[in-house]
């Protein structure tokens, strides 16, 4: 890993947290409405993976997904614009914070039904073969997706007519609030791949470097034409499942020692964030972000005052993009009507 590829994804990380941060700050003083699941701790599956994809390379994600929306491109302003219900958010609007949408970059959207994501990529993958592109499909679903009957559906089709599809679970160990050995019993997400003849191995997810190899094999496989690919990325949410879930179903044990491996913490320590406490933070232990950070110093790719500079200037563009939600007018009925009415061709009933 060269210097400008780490610093990108230290950059990456770092915004990551630090914009999930503030995003519930926002949630609690009322800006964000609805659902907010949040990404604190996974950082380093979004980052590893989205690093190794082509541009042309099309993404489906889950509720779970301002993260993946950043690190492919789409602006911090039009996604904090977005949670705000905006009309100048990435879907106008009118997806919020579980319907992230940006066609230019190929962000094919978050899909809040649990186990959607699946048919959508085996879709996506279909057009790509008819048309025969060198493009895959990157398709993200977590561990509670995996007992819905479209992951099988979809692995089965995907194998069949050996889609580009490579499939990232993002194995944070709780469906909700149920560990992932009470709702499954095969709880090695990976081992299922097999039932398809699908390749398939298990990552450690909070190791942006090993995640980011991984993937890259993959997609040199899947572009090789034989077929879906499939990773398990084993990370953890510091957070509860969503906003309105504290979380406490945890043992605050369990949490602590996952918070000793994340990959964002300690490299933040110095900002003034919501999540986790100034007291928290200095009793943490080292994280897959402080790994990067190590890594890049050891390298000689930055040093400390480097570090210090990118929280600055990660900060400022969070604070910009909190504040360019604030100012954008709200859509209107027109919008609505518009966003309604763009796919039809005179079949909408009078």
């Amino acid at each position: 890993m060269d210097r400008d590829q780490a610093l990108a994804f230290l950059h990456d990380m770092t915004l990551a947290r630090a914009f999930e941060e503030r995003a519930a700050q926002e949630y609690m003083q009322g800006n964000i409405a609805g659902f907010l699941h949040l990404y604190p701790g996974e950082e380093a599956v979004a980052v590893g993976v989205l690093h190794a994809c082509e541009a042309s390379d099309y993404i489906v994600t889950t509720y779970r997904e301002h993260v993946h929306a950043l690190v492919r491109g789409v602006p911090a302003e039009e996604v904090m614009a977005e949670l705000f219900g905006k009309s100048h958010g990435c879907s106008r609007g009118m997806g919020g914070s579980m319907h992230l949408f940006d066609a230019e970059r190929r962000f094919m959207g978050g899909y809040a039904i649990v186990g959607e994501t699946y048919p959508v990529a085996v879709g996506i993958g279909y057009g790509i073969v008819l048309k025969d592109l060198p493009e895959a499909v990157i398709c993200f679903f977590g561990d509670g997706a995996v007992n819905q009957g479209t992951f099988h559906e979809s692995l089965n089709m995907a194998a069949l007519w050996k889609l580009p599809v490579l499939f990232v679970c993002e194995n944070n160990q709780y469906q909700i609030g149920t560990e992932i050995h009470r709702h499954s019993a095969v709880p090695e997400v990976y081992k299922r791949a097999s039932a398809y003849r699908i390749p398939a191995e298990r990552v450690d997810g909070m190791d942006v470097l090993k995640v980011y190899e991984a993937t890259q094999h993959a997609l040199q496989q899947i572009r090789a034409g034989t077929g879906p690919q499939l990773i398990e990325c084993v990370t953890y949410r510091f957070r509860g499942h969503s906003m309105a879930d504290p979380g406490s179903y945890r043992p605050p044990v369990e949490v602590k020692a996952f918070q000793q491996v994340d990959p964002v913490e300690m490299a933040l320590r110095e900002l003034s964030l919501a999540y986790p406490s100034p007291e928290q933070i200095a009793t943490a232990g080292p994280d897959c972000l402080l790994r990067l950070r190590e890594y890049c110093l050891d390298q000689g790719h930055l040093h400390e005052e480097s570090i210090k500079d990118l929280e600055q200037k990660v900060q400022a563009e969070v604070e910009a993009a909190v504040q360019f939600a604030l100012e954008c007018p709200e859509p209107t009925m027109d919008d609505a009507w518009d966003a309604l009415l763009c796919n039809r061709n005179g079949e909408v009933l009078t």
